[in-house]
């Protein structure tokens, strides 16, 4: 399907039963939520996904799963995280049969790659698709600068369309915006600065706590998009201790707690992760359900 990298793409979670399998009722009910919250797009075996755990087979079918549930209406972009490129150009293609839309691409796993070496790998697998491919630039977990002379490389590939823009550095915002016009959409990768990025001129976000928020953050999307900076400021306001939850080593769990404090997931992870005990879990619990009593009317 024709689409543009605009709106809120939820980065999804995949849930898990107490078995250790993939519970797929749990995977269409959260799906459902972000329908109705208008989302524009999902991300499928993303790091929230724990995509360095779910196998192949696992990954086909949330995408399929995926693809049928939203039947047409929105997007579905899958993850790919590769070590070698032929692994990743065969994930290009496993997407294109599974039903996606799209592809959200990070630089290779495990080598820190030079300038060469980056620019080949992303246009190696762009040259063997046609979808649609958004390059994940996170430099501060994945040690790897896509820099904005890479992307006047990049573009050489007409389907290198967008950004996932988590460097961290909102002023990326403007250089881009600068260098390349609305040649690369830019959607915002960090909770924390989304509001910030979005007022600079983002196109997107790839969000985080909309696992569990799917309302409070396509609400504060809109009112950007739209101008009312005020009523964006009051959500984003309440909003920012539990977004703060997103740029943590275990994001996974606590974005996974807020999913089942608020009914729309649950809290099982797969190891080597394991879930929350003690006093972390008593102060990220606080966290989220502070949130959710004094959660906004949208």
């Amino acid at each position: 399907m024709n689409f543009e990298w605009k709106g809120v793409f939820p980065a999804l979670l995949t849930p898990f039963t107490e078995k250790d399998e993939v519970d797929y009722d749990l995977f269409k009910k959260n799906l459902q939520s972000q329908l109705d919250a208008g989302v524009h797009g999902v991300i499928i075996g993303g790091s929230l996904g724990e995509a360095s755990t779910i196998t192949q087979f696992e990954k086909e079918q949330l995408t399929k799963c995926a693809v049928d549930y939203v039947s047409g209406k929105i997007p579905v972009i899958m993850n790919i995280a590769e070590s070698t490129t032929n692994d990743a150009i065969q994930q290009s293609n496993n997407a294109k049969k599974w039903g996606a839309s799209g592809l959200m691409l990070l630089p290779p796993m495990r080598y820190k790659t030079d300038h060469r070496e980056t620019v080949g790998y992303f246009k190696s697998v762009a040259t063997q698709t046609d979808l649609p491919i958004m390059i994940y630039n996170n430099p501060v977990d994945y040690k790897i600068d896509v820099t904005i002379d890479m992307f006047d490389e990049l573009i050489q590939c007409n389907n290198i369309t967008a950004v996932k823009e988590s460097t961290r550095d909102v002023t990326n915002v403007t250089r881009l915006k600068n260098r390349f016009g609305n040649r690369i959409k830019i959607l915002c990768g960090v909770d924390t600065l989304a509001m910030e990025e979005l007022c600079l001129g983002a196109d997107g976000w790839v969000a985080g706590l909309v696992d569990a928020f799917p309302k409070e953050t396509v609400a504060i999307y809109n009112l950007v998009k739209a101008g009312k900076i005020d009523e964006a400021t009051k959500i984003y306001r309440w909003f920012m201790p539990l977004l703060e939850l997103d740029i943590h080593p275990k994001l996974v769990q606590y974005i996974k707690l807020a999913a089942a404090q608020t009914g729309i997931g649950s809290e099982f992870v797969r190891p080597p992760r394991l879930t929350l005990m003690g006093d972390e879990r008593v102060k990220v619990l606080k966290i989220i359900n502070d949130g959710i009593k004094y959660r906004p009317i949208i």
